[in-house]
């Protein structure tokens, strides 16, 4: 008898816990704290690995080209990914994500440690040839979609 209770209270359990789970099927977008959004100045590590990476052809920025502007919205599977790209001299010198997914929190804890990432490798690379960052593959297409557009925009 007394394995029969744990067994039924242990699958309540379970499906109380199933059923309360969230998952962020309706994505939406805003404007990302400013602790995510930002610009740097390079440095740290990338890895190496191209699989799980940007399926975007590489572009960097060409000498002639300068300027600020903003990239097309890569509309992805969790919400709108924008982002906007500044360039001196043909050299990528800062980046900033305009709109990122922030439909949950979920949504909004793991944009708030892969933006930052995101932005590194793109002034490290100075292309939009980046690596995508692990547990954020979609946010990480989409970014590097509208980094695309942006160096597009600005010439190459």
């Amino acid at each position: 008898m007394r394995r029969i209770t744990i067994a039924v209270v242990g699958t309540i359990a379970a499906l109380v816990l199933l059923f309360s789970y969230r998952t962020s099927l309706g994505g939406s977008a805003r404007t990302p704290p400013a602790a995510i959004a930002g610009t740097g100045s390079g440095g740290g590590t990338s890895a190496d690995s191209t699989a799980g990476g940007s399926a975007t052809p590489p572009t960097s920025v060409g000498t002639a080209g300068s300027g600020t502007v903003q990239g097309s919205a890569a509309d992805t599977r969790w919400g709108v990914v924008q982002v906007e790209v500044t360039v001196q001299g043909g050299k990528i010198t800062g980046v900033r994500a305009l709109r990122v997914p922030d439909g949950n929190g979920r949504d909004q804890e793991i944009n708030s440690y892969a933006v930052p990432i995101l932005v590194q490798e793109t002034l490290q690379a100075q292309s939009a040839k980046i690596d995508a960052v692990s547990g954020a593959t979609v946010t990480s297409d989409g970014y590097a979609t509208s980094l695309q557009a942006a160096l597009d925009k600005v010439g190459k």
